[in-house]
């Protein structure tokens, strides 16, 4: 871990989307019957005895009446009678406009910068300042791993005793180093400080996170082999002419297990003054 230490040192110096159907139209009604004829009746012969007196003719039959005229058929609409207006359907009511989200609480798994697309690349944005349960320390290099795994376990016990959820990942900030060692801050964010508190324990204080422009640099192996990040970081800032704040941040995006742990990952970010 001494190597870190120079290379910190170094790094600090280079920066300081409807139609009705129609109906057909009634039959005319039926034709009056004409009236029945009766046929005369004829005189009977002659016959060769004197004859008897001709019977009268019979009376022509009276005609029969007239039948009564058909009831008229029950009126139909017209053909060419224009269709009646439809009435209009009754207005929908229009659809209740969809409330607005609540926007999305942080969760413990929340990044300061969102998850990188390219881990290997180097991507700058701004941090903002979150709320946080805050515990100071210092340690030597050799020690780092141990000191900051332990803090932060402190941390997040007294946060669960205290009914508070983090709301990000947590953090170290290193304030100040040497060939020794290093004062350091480690941090969880919180969605917010209790009402009227500035402290959670005597030892842990609340705070908030660093803001402001930042360069996010992504390591992921073993915390024994951060020191490689480091000198990439050192010559990155070097090339780039690039002056920073006298502090850096690490953010341990993993659970803290053992410093050999290679899947262990750690976003580092440096501040441009």
């Amino acid at each position: 871990m001494r190597l870190r230490s120079s290379s910190i040192v170094l790094v600090l110096a280079l920066c300081s989307g409807v139609a009705l159907a129609q109906t057909p139209p009634a039959s005319p009604p039926p034709a009056d019957p004409a009236p029945a004829q009766t046929a005369p009746a004829q005189a009977a012969p002659a016959q060769a005895t004197p004859a008897a007196p001709a019977k009268p003719e019979a009376a022509p039959a009276s005609p029969a009446p007239e039948a009564a005229p058909a009831a008229p058929a029950p009126e139909t609409p017209a053909q060419n009678q224009p269709p009646a207006t439809a009435q209009p359907a009754p207005a929908s009511p229009a659809p209740a406009s969809p409330a607005t989200p609540a926007p999305a609480q942080p969760s413990a798994s929340t990044t300061l910068f969102p998850n990188p697309s390219d881990a290997s690349g180097v991507e700058e944005g701004v941090l903002t300042a979150k709320p946080a349960a805050v515990l100071s320390g210092t340690s030597t290099w050799d020690e780092a791993f141990v000191n900051l795994k332990n803090a932060v376990a402190k941390l997040d016990g007294e946060l669960k005793k205290a009914g508070i959820a983090p709301a990000g990942r947590p953090i170290a900030i290193f304030i100040d180093t040497d060939d020794n060692g290093f004062k350091y801050e480690a941090m969880i964010p919180v969605a917010q400080v209790p009402e009227g508190k500035t402290e959670l324990t005597p030892e842990i204080k609340f705070g908030k996170t660093p803001e402001g422009k930042a360069l996010r640099f992504v390591h992921k192996d073993a915390y024994d082999e951060i020191d490689g990040t480091y000198e990439t970081i050192t010559a990155y800032l070097d090339i780039k002419e690039i002056v920073a704040k006298d502090a850096f941040i690490e953010e341990y995006v993993s659970n803290f297990t053992d410093a050999q742990d290679t899947d262990f990952e750690v976003n580092i970010y440096v501040q441009p003054k």
